[in-house]
């Protein structure tokens, strides 16, 4: 595949395309395949071969893979990503045109994966060099995928299992990964509505299905829609690939704040496996209910933290800290009427000086309205009264 001439590599588009084979198409025309190592393929101008070939516009669309595979030798990323423009859009005509068929799916797959990175790179240089802003042409990307988009949807003609709706959720993916670099995730929501409308929306390729709910899982978290994050980025987790570790890692990035703000704390062993260090510390804090070391665990990974976009969200774990210490002070006193000074003297003793009487019942209203606590407080005797029986529900572990 390394050293096809011009002439094999029409010959060997031929033959997918006559036998109805998507990958092998998908291949030839991806990025990612051994013939673009082929010197011999590296045409800026090939619409004299193409043409003999395959009738208009496939002939463009070949033609401007391979302009865009010169492209990239050339390391000219921009010129890349505008014939790889052209790629997307006359592979639209040729797809419209297959009527009742969706065989040629892996090709989208393909074709709008190599613009999104194509649009990434081009942004990089253009960024370097000065002569652009930051996400300009990504975000323009995102158009010519709409539009693929917008042709699988609406597809109602086709029987189901030869319906172009089944490409739906691989152009949602690509969009969402523009979607969450850009901080557009507004324009996230209507995807996702036209996905939970599918009758198939369980049915899509497993791997589709883990990308997709990793980022309504993701979206959820940030809108503090906790339950939802929960699941969606569980089912992630739990169904990719064993071996695929780093995708893992990446996943309990979210999972984790968010199943600490549910109260289930994760175990050392799930941190150290997946290299996740930076919790190691926020873990042992608040399952210690020490506020001081908390602080110091979310200063010092700070960096870490807003980069990946959970800094807020940990930093509300102090509510579940506040917990935990309150039973500290709970088991020291030994008594189902406890003190709201004692608290107060706990928090002070934490770093939180500022803290007074008043602040001390909103806390403690607070963790009694999450379930964190069983009891009420008596204002006439300044105690929180707490339940004989389990009055600080346990806490669980993710493993």
């Amino acid at each position: 595949m390394a050293h096809l001439t011009p002439n094999q590599y029409m010959e060997e588009i031929c033959k997918a395309i006559e036998i109805k084979n998507g990958n092998q198409w998908a291949d030839l025309v991806g990025h990612k395949h051994p013939h673009v190592a082929s010197y011999k393929l590296h045409l800026p101008e090939a619409q004299s071969i193409t043409q003999k070939f395959f009738d208009p516009p496939l002939d463009d669309m070949i033609a401007f893979h391979l302009r865009a595979v010169w492209a990239v030798s050339e390391n000219n990323y921009i010129e890349a990503y505008n014939s790889q423009v052209l790629v997307v859009q006359s592979f639209l005509k040729v797809f419209q045109s297959m009527k009742e068929e969706n065989w040629a799916l892996p090709v989208l797959y393909n074709i709008c994966l190599d613009l999104r990175l194509f649009a990434l790179r081009a942004d990089c240089k253009n960024v370097k060099e000065g002569t652009g802003k930051e996400n300009e042409i990504l975000e323009k990307s995102a158009e010519y995928i709409m539009n693929c988009f917008r042709v699988c949807v609406s597809d109602t003609r086709a029987a189901i299992e030869n319906s172009k709706k089944w490409g739906m959720l691989s152009v949602v993916n690509q969009l969402f990964k523009i979607y969450f670099k850009i901080n557009k995730l507004q324009l996230c929501k209507p995807l996702t509505r036209a996905i939970d409308s599918l009758q198939i929306k369980d049915q899509f390729p497993k791997a589709h299905l883990v990308t997709y709910k990793f980022f309504v899982g993701k979206k959820a978290m940030f809108d503090s829609e906790y339950k939802l994050a929960d699941e969606f980025l569980s089912y992630s987790f739990e169904h990719c690939h064993k071996e695929s570790k780093k995708n893992k890692r990446i996943i309990l990035i979210y999972l984790l704040p968010v199943k600490m703000q549910r109260g289930k704390m994760p175990s050392l062993k799930l941190l150290k496996r997946y290299n996740l260090h930076p919790f190691i510390d926020v873990r042992n804090s608040v399952v210690c209910g020490n506020l001081l070391a908390l602080t110091k665990a979310l200063d010092e990974h700070q960096a870490f933290f807003i980069k990946a976009g959970i800094y807020l969200i940990l930093e509300k774990l102090k509510i579940i800290t506040y917990r935990n210490l309150f039973k500290r002070i709970s088991l020291i006193l030994n008594t189902h009427q406890l003190s709201i000074e004692a608290f107060r003297v706990g928090l002070h003793n934490m770093g939180q000086t500022d803290v007074d009487t008043d602040e001390v019942h909103c806390i403690i209203a607070n963790l009694v309205y999450e379930g964190y606590i069983k009891g009420y407080i008596s204002f006439q005797h300044q105690k929180l009264i707490i339940s004989k029986q389990n009055p600080f529900p346990a806490l669980t572990t993710f493993l």
